[in-house]
């Protein structure tokens, strides 16, 4: 797989991120996208085949079943570009559903190096399609992609697993905006949206017993230490996961079980927890089954198609743009 990608990024970049989130006033914040390190990775592939966390197998399940039918309301000739591959497994269906009908491009577009090596291992055999990766934030590497398309070639860009749940609602539909102004017209979206289920269901998919979601949330202090030079104490923290009724979202937070000090010299920051102070590191808002094309007419775009699984309820949205 061709890879492209950015300049490598700069400690800075993390540290100053780093920085303005520690230094919040109120609630404390880490930014979700660097939980993904190679280490976050892993252990997030680990969390998609717990049997607790159900989400990964209802978008797999929609997109085994329906990929061809999803690929038949696409013109032709499409590539596809993917925000956020991981390690590709499940977007298996919908390359092999093209492969059939015509010589497809995959667009892997991760931040994550070692995402971008599995899904090369994972896709790369199949036949008629090339994968050409950008190593980029989404719209960064979206926009590339769409640069270097042919006159004619049209866009399918997927967004699953519900992704667009770790933004709040406002900045999640500001975001797909984003992505619109960068497609032609005719050009297509499939996304994923988590939907709403009881609270009994959602818990144990974001605290599972074996502790692995734990271990995910934690791996965020280990990074800042092992890349900031921080001197997070592991310890002191326990992984929280809770249920906003407001806001229709399950959080995950840091708890810091004792009062303590934390020193990241390449932050150039200093900072004082209390004791059952917490840190917000990650939201994943659910919706309703209405709510995706409702989103869709505020942001460009109509919705040509909806499939909706019936064991956890997940939708994927055939998104056109107008």
């Amino acid at each position: 797989m061709l890879t492209q990608s950015l300049p490598l990024r700069h400690v800075s970049e993390f540290a100053a991120d780093i920085r303005e989130g520690l230094t919040k006033s109120g609630q404390r914040e880490l930014p979700s996208k660097y939980l993904y390190d190679e280490v976050g990775s892993a252990l997030f592939e680990t969390i998609c085949v717990l049997p607790e966390y159900g989400l990964t197998r209802a978008d797999a399940r929609l997109l085994e079943k329906h990929a061809r039918e999803i690929v038949r309301l696409l013109p032709s000739p499409v590539h596809v570009a993917e925000l956020g591959s991981g390690s590709g497994k499940k977007t298996r269906w919908i390359l092999e559903a093209l492969s059939r009908r015509q010589k497809t491009y995959y667009f892997p577009i991760e931040i994550s190096p070692s995402a971008l090596a599995a899904c090369e291992k994972e896709l790369g055999q199949i036949d008629l399609v090339s994968i050409v990766g950008y190593e980029q934030p989404y719209l960064e590497g979206l926009r590339a992609v769409a640069r270097g398309r042919a006159d004619g070639d049209h866009l399918l860009v997927l967004f699953l697993g519900s992704t667009i749940g770790n933004f709040d609602r406002d900045a999640g539909e500001e975001f797909l905006r984003s992505v619109r102004n960068i497609l032609r017209e005719g050009d297509a979206l499939l996304l994923g949206t988590d939907l709403e289920k009881s609270v009994e269901v959602q818990m144990p998919a974001y605290d599972d017993p074996a502790g692995v979601t734990a271990a995910f949330n934690l791996n965020l202090l280990a990074r800042i230490n092992r890349e900031l030079r921080g001197d997070f104490d592991l310890a002191n923290f326990r992984h929280e996961a809770r249920w906003n009724a407001i806001e229709r979202r399950m959080e995950m937070h840091l708890r810091s079980t004792c009062r303590q000090r934390v020193e990241i010299p390449a932050a150039g920051l200093r900072v004082s927890l209390d004791e059952d102070e917490t840190i917000w590191t990650e939201s994943s808002h659910k919706y309703r089954i209405g709510e995706a094309g409702e989103m869709a007419a505020r942001t460009g775009f109509r919705c040509e198609g909806q499939w909706v699984d019936a064991e956890w309820p997940f939708s994927q949205n055939l998104l056109i743009a107008e």
